[in-house]
């Protein structure tokens, strides 16, 4: 899919990251992980996010990653997936590339490995992932890769395919200088975990879109919540922020690693063996 026309199919609409299915032995399952993707494709989710952040990028093999993408595809009809993507340089260009074969319509660039980096190193990484494919590439702001205004308006510059700009860090003086110095340029997603927790910061600071994580396993409802943020109906989000949203977000916090495996049980209950 050419980046211009992803961009525009991303925003502004709701976003999803389908969580990535494992059998007892740890190995990826395909068969139910089909079933789900094609189960969420049914709803009004504008993208899907293969391997991302909630689909455990972290716990797959890199030459895993391709038979994600490539399962997400078969299963999602016309809706676009955009793969997970990160670790060092060369190994980010190599899942990109790999990715792009399998069918991925766009790249999330997640946070590099381990070690901080200067910003003319986050430019020197994303543009070589930017260089190496010819779909649509989207860089995720957070933990040790925080870009700056500048620093994103030289990728806007120098890579024609940059088209997104996802924020996890809460940085809302951060954000709000990106949205203000790139403009329209890119399209901007939420990315903070339990996104609907934070939506009408990041709408105030220019972004039209998030992903959301609850999607996995209630999607009418997350689609109800975007749709009300957009119209300004700020009682009905209000009523679902605490009879949902809320209590969600403590039962998230009771361990390390819930904002994924909360997610996981909630899919189970649905029927999927994730």
């Amino acid at each position: 899919m050419d980046p211009i026309e992803l961009k525009d199919r991303l925003a502004p609409s709701l976003l999803s990251f389908p969580v990535t299915h494992f059998g007892p032995d740890g190995a990826f399952n395909a068969e139910s992980y089909r079933r789900h993707v094609e189960w969420l494709s049914g709803f009004e989710a504008a993208g899907l996010f293969a391997a991302g952040g909630t689909g455990e990028f972290f716990s797959l093999a890199p030459d895993e990653i391709p038979h994600v993408v490539r399962a997400a595809k078969e299963a999602a009809g016309d809706t676009p997936i955009v793969a997970g993507c990160g670790y060092g340089t060369a190994l980010a260009v190599s899942i990109g590339r790999q990715a792009e074969a399998a069918g991925a319509d766009g790249l999330l660039l997640l946070p590099h490995y381990l070690i901080d980096a200067s910003q003319e190193g986050l430019y020197a990484h994303a543009k070589a992932v930017c260089d190496a494919v010819g779909i649509g590439v989207m860089i995720y702001n957070r933990d040790n890769a925080i870009y700056k205004a500048g620093t994103v308006a030289r990728l806007c510059e120098a890579c024609p395919n940059l088209l997104g700009f996802k924020d996890g860090s809460g940085e809302m003086g951060l954000v709000r200088q990106v949205t203000a110095t790139v403009g329209d340029r890119l399209t901007y997603l939420g990315g903070m975990p339990t996104a609907e927790l934070f939506a009408e910061a990041y709408l105030a600071a220019g972004f039209t879109t998030y992903s959301s994580a609850v999607f996995n396993f209630v999607p009418g409802m997350a689609v109800e919540f975007y749709k009300a943020l957009r119209a300004g109906e700020t009682a009905t989000c209000e009523a679902m922020l605490k009879g949902f949203f809320f209590p969600f977000m403590k039962l998230r916090e009771r361990a390390p690693g819930y904002a994924v495996s909360l997610v996981k049980a909630g899919v189970r209950l649905k029927g999927f063996e994730a």
